[in-house]
């Protein structure tokens, strides 16, 4: 495997992003940018990194995530720093689907943070990618957004929309060198599921889906579910038929 790899992560100190990075080191990475909102905390998962991997030269970046301007100088920064071989962008929240009901300014920031900052961060990418003729750009979206259920629609509604613009840019670079790879993680162990965790509900490691979404990654595919029993799952719920969907408490 080529050591001559130049990586940028966006949402860097996500569990899942984190233990993408721990991979991605093992495997012989050149650079690294990590792209996060708070720099104490952005600074302290590449102090982390720079241990783990002191041949790899590893930048910072901090960022508001909400306004293109910033998004878009975010990006031409990391882009001119290095050129990636692979984006990822893995920054979202996980809301109560009760408060965004109840709470429309909530409702609001969960769609922002977890569907138009994403999209708006692919799509800058997107333009540096192009004009260098390759890479690999990632995009962490979800199984929640295969199907609205009454549970998450608010948090499904903003993967959903990540969705169906990772499908356009598949479109768009289709038969070029660059590609898009959508992940969709099930319910996964990490700090953003704590209240989930906490109510009994199974959540697999963040380690296995790390390792899921690395390995898709080298292996160019597509779309991603990770862990992989998911496609199965979702594939089922999305064709449930509407009157039998519509009696499930989910």
């Amino acid at each position: 495997m080529s050591t001559m790899r130049k990586i940028v992560i966006v949402g860097a100190t996500s569990a899942m992003a984190e233990h993408c990075a721990r991979l991605w080191l093992q495997q012989g990475v050149d650079e690294m940018v990590l792209i996060g909102r708070d720099v104490q905390r952005t600074e302290r998962v590449a102090a982390d990194l720079r241990v783990r991997a002191p041949q790899c030269r590893i930048e910072t970046i901090s960022s508001d995530f909400l306004q293109p301007e910033a998004i878009a100088r975010t990006v031409d920064q990391a882009c001119n720093t290095i050129n990636p071989d692979i984006v990822l962008i893995a920054h979202g929240s996980l809301p109560e689907q009760a408060d965004c009901q109840q709470d429309l300014q909530q409702n609001r920031a969960a769609l922002e943070v977890n569907a138009l900052s994403p999209v708006l961060f692919a799509e800058a990418f997107a333009t540096h990618l192009e004009q260098a003729g390759q890479g690999k750009l990632v995009l962490i979206g979800s199984v929640a957004g295969d199907r609205g259920r009454k549970s998450n629609y608010v948090y499904g509604a903003a993967k959903g929309l990540v969705t169906r613009y990772a499908q356009g840019l598949q479109h768009r670079f289709a038969g070029s060198r660059i590609q898009v790879l959508l992940v969709k993680p099930g319910p996964t162990d990490t700090p953003m599921t704590a209240h989930i965790k906490s109510s009994g509900a199974k959540l697999a490691s963040v380690e296995q889906v790390a390792a899921n979404i690395v390995s898709g990654v080298a292996r160019g595919k597509m779309v991603i579910y990770a862990p992989a029993k998911w496609q199965l799952i979702m594939l089922i719920i999305r064709h449930l038929p509407r009157v039998i969907f519509n009696q499930m408490n989910i």
